[in-house]
């Protein structure tokens, strides 16, 4: 259906996150390198260089790496807020049948990790890390993906829903689970906030620059109110608008499913392609944050010094929980969703192939840094880190072969 619909933008969209994901590796082995060497002070001073802005009696002032981590990730928040909600509407996870094999084999992915991770770590100040490896890369996976000759459309899109409802679960684990004390009078400006952007979506305000100038006093109210500053971007994405600038006749200014699925029939039509206020944004927004905000913070997150580190049951959670509980979860509840007959197999694949995605999956890194950062200060934080490098770069190459050897014996 996707392919169908938007065969230009789900192109550009792979072709972006593949080579976004070899310049993140690229950026990651630069932070790592540099901070274990003689110059490692450069790098870990650079982070906390102090960075901030007056404007009359308002005064905001952080190290550059929280500016990296709270405001650049912000960005990537507000993509993937875009992502799921065309994914929800008029994409792929609007089709019952594929949706239940991408939201079970997420949640076998989020739920099997986490699990595994408790065992190792059921007490503590280590519990805090039970949401790192629960987490899944996008740019990384489909950068490996790539890789492999001849892999079907149907798989392409399975393991791109499956990542996009892996984030939604990252983003509901930092809000409920990650977030400090909450200051109502913040939390209350932050909602007035973003109703306000509703009312210009039901109003028929089509132009993103009215969007986009609340999206700034809606991040510094979430992050004054306790959340984490990062939030703000998936809220404001669900008040983009996923319709036409100017309505078709006889149409209803809800955003309901149907209405929608027949707008963007009639847009393909007209021109080719899909052009409302939502994918002006998501197609704006993409390169920026592949080739930009998640290379900068890789940089500014992937390195870590490895002398005198003592790799404990954290980075043994961590790692494991990516290399094993990732492709064991989305596997089982894969096949526990064809069982139960709420989801199909995309065409040309096999469980096989399945459990090569799983491992992909377990690439976690960005998402899973981010909640590192979150759950631990610096002596755990380290362990998280090395977990997260190891798991995802071992489970990213096993899921390449496994991937690669299942297709081809499915070809022959």
């Amino acid at each position: 259906m996707l392919k169908r619909r938007y065969p230009r933008m789900l192109d550009q969209f792979l072709e972006t996150e593949a080579k976004g994901g070899a310049l993140l590796f690229a950026a990651a082995l630069l932070a790592f390198l540099w901070a274990n060497t003689p110059l490692a002070f450069l790098y870990f001073g650079l982070r906390e260089v102090p960075m901030g802005f007056r404007l009359g009696a308002f005064f905001l002032e952080k190290p550059l790496l929280l500016w990296v981590n709270d405001l650049l990730m912000a960005l990537f928040f507000l993509l993937v807020g875009l992502e799921l909600k065309r994914e929800l509407l008029a994409g792929e996870l609007r089709d019952p049948r594929r949706a239940g094999l991408a939201v079970g084999a997420a949640l076998g992915g989020m739920l099997v990790p986490a699990a595994l991770y408790l065992f190792l770590n059921p007490r503590g100040p280590e519990l805090r890390g039970w949401g790192v490896p629960m987490a899944t890369d996008i740019a990384f996976a489909l950068g490996v993906l790539a890789l492999v000759p001849k892999v079907p459309l149907g798989l392409k899109l399975f393991l791109t829903a499956l990542a996009i409802v892996d984030d939604l679960g990252a983003v509901l684990v930092i809000a409920l689970f990650y977030t400090g004390g909450l200051e109502v009078a913040y939390l209350l400006s932050a909602a007035l906030t973003l109703a306000l952007a509703f009312l210009l979506n039901r109003g028929g305000v089509w132009r993103l620059w009215p969007y986009l100038l609340l999206g700034l006093p809606l991040w510094y109210f979430v992050l004054k109110s306790g959340l984490h500053a990062t939030l703000a971007g998936i809220l404001l994405a669900m008040a983009i608008p996923l319709r036409r600038a100017r309505p078709f006749r006889g149409e209803t200014e809800a955003e309901d499913p149907e209405a929608i699925e027949g707008e963007l029939e009639a847009l393909e039509e007209e021109v080719g392609e899909a052009q409302s206020p939502l994918h002006r944004l998501e197609q704006a927004l993409h390169p920026w944050v592949a080739y930009g905000v998640l290379p900068v913070f890789a940089f500014f997150n992937a390195g870590v010094a490895l002398g005198g580190l003592q790799v404990g049951s954290v980075a043994w959670g961590v790692a494991l929980g990516l290399l094993l509980g990732k492709p064991l979860g989305i596997l089982l509840f894969s096949w526990l969703a064809l069982r139960l007959g709420l989801g199909t197999l995309p065409e040309g694949v096999g469980l096989g192939a399945i459990l090569g995605v799983g491992f992909l999956a377990g690439i976690g890194f960005t998402m899973a840094l981010f909640i590192a950062g979150l759950a631990f200060t610096e002596g755990m934080l380290d362990q998280a880190k090395v977990g997260v490098l190891a798991g995802s770069l071992v489970a990213g190459s096993i899921g390449y072969g496994l991937v690669r050897t299942s297709l081809e014996r499915r070809g022959r």
